[in-house]
């Protein structure tokens, strides 16, 4: 007890000034920040099953009545990253299938928001909200960071409201986690807890490095290992989504894989960094630049690669039409090639073809990692889809009663003359809607 009291005292007596100089503080740099990282709340109505409107069915399993739709709220952080535009930053998973998105500033005042564009395979949303005297984050170069360096998470942690915490850059490049499609994280052992998502990562001069995105907590809690989407990254997908609302992301055409120590020796390589060419898709921007199965990529527009999942991220934050030049090893001979982004060829149906029901809404199939089936990329606000509460993002997993897994296979079970019951995949739910 006595050493408690005797440790308090200690802390309670600290000066102010030591040798004339003042003690280090966060404070000031934090008081310029903290007004640009906004708290948001999300509003989503969840459709019940259309089975559970049958009163007989109801009354056969013994359901007590319940309203048709209920209402789901979560918590979440932002970053203002334009103060005359009003443009906020924010996670995808912060505002994905929202009716309702509300964002509160530091200075207690409440707008509602504007969504403009999001990107589901990056995690990254971008919002809009109507308000004037606003501060936005000065953005870093974060291809400047170095592990070591400081770092300061600010977010909406469980709610409480706003919430600093401080560590160090951990680790640079992080990727092939599984958290996210596109990958190159920052890690830090500042602390991020459920809400920081969206919130911004910034150095000791107060400017936004990252966005605070993930954390690796196999036991629930905080373990001092977190994650954050650079703000090169971030920036590069904002301005897509801003003009587009989408990332137009465009395609090389090639499919990699890291080097082992066996593929090294067998392709007489004197260094493990790079990826190597498995295959060439067909007509694709690679195949027009002459590049081969067997070819192993060094370098990318300049930058060395040190393996595939480093390559498919920047090839991923790529539009359509941009040039990328690759640094390539074939055989003995070094060379570079120059290869022009090309379009994704993939399947794609409008809705009103295949049904009346889905008049206004684009199908595709859905992509490596997700649930097979046929994802719903757009619904224009307003249709019968929309209304009944479908959503861009929903993946139709079976068709009057049919197990389906693309688009050819849900066209052979639709008749356009008949009703049209769909299982819909969202997330961890599942429903059906006719």
């Amino acid at each position: 007890m006595q050493v408690l009291l005797l440790n308090s005292l200690a802390h309670a007596a600290l000066p102010a000034y030591v040798d004339g100089r003042p003690l280090p503080s966060l404070a000031p740099m934090l008081e310029r920040s903290m007004p640009a990282v906004v708290n948001i709340s999300t509003t989503k109505m969840i459709r019940e099953n259309p089975l559970l409107n049958d009163p007989f069915f109801r009354y056969f399993f013994q359901l007590p009545k319940r309203p048709r739709q209920q209402q789901k709220n979560s918590l979440g952080s932002g970053v203002i990253i334009d103060d005359v535009k009003g443009y906020v930053v924010t996670n995808n998973h912060v505002i994905d299938k929202a009716d309702k998105i509300m964002v509160t500033l530091n200075d207690g005042r409440q707008f509602g928001a504007n969504l403009l564009g999001t990107d589901p395979e990056a995690d990254v949303a971008v919002i809009q909200i109507p308000a004037e005297n606003l501060t936005a984050l000065p953005i870093a170069d974060s291809r400047r960071l170095k592990v070591g360096d400081f770092a300061v998470a600010i977010g909406n942690p469980f709610g409480l409201g706003q919430t600093v915490t401080s560590g160090i850059i951990s680790a640079l490049g992080r990727s092939g986690l599984g958290i996210e499609g596109y990958e190159d994280f920052i890690q830090t052992d500042a602390s991020i807890n459920p809400g920081n998502s969206g919130g911004a990562l910034v150095n000791l001069r107060g400017e936004f490095i990252g966005m605070n995105t993930a954390i690796l907590a196999p036991g629930g809690g905080n373990i001092g290992i977190g994650f954050a989407i650079p703000s090169n990254m971030v920036m590069t997908l904002v301005d897509s989504l801003v003009e587009h609302g989408e990332v137009r992301r465009g395609l090389l055409g090639v499919t990699t894989q890291d080097l082992t120590p066996e593929l090294v020796k067998a392709f007489g390589l004197r260094s493990k960094h790079g990826a190597v060419i498995s295959r060439i898709e067909a007509s694709s921007a690679a195949a027009k630049a002459g590049l081969e199965p067997g070819d192993i990529i060094v370098a990318l527009n300049g930058r060395r690669i040190k393996g595939s999942h480093q390559i498919r991220n920047m090839i991923g934050l790529m539009e359509i039409g941009d040039s990328v030049d690759l640094e390539i090893i074939r055989g003995e001979q070094s060379k570079t090639v120059r290869a022009v982004i090309g379009k994704p060829q993939r399947p794609q149906l409008a809705g009103q073809k295949l049904h009346r029901t889905l008049d206004g809404t684009v199908l595709g199939n859905t992509q490596k990692g997700q649930v097979e089936g046929v994802l719903f990329e757009k619904i224009e606000a307003g249709t019968y889809a929309w209304r009944v509460g479908l959503r861009a993002g929903d993946i139709i997993v079976s068709a009057n009663r049919y197990r389906i897994r693309n688009l050819d296979e849900l066209k052979r079970v639709v008749d356009p003359r008949r009703a049209l019951l769909i299982n819909i995949q969202r997330g961890g739910e599942a429903f059906f809607w006719c």
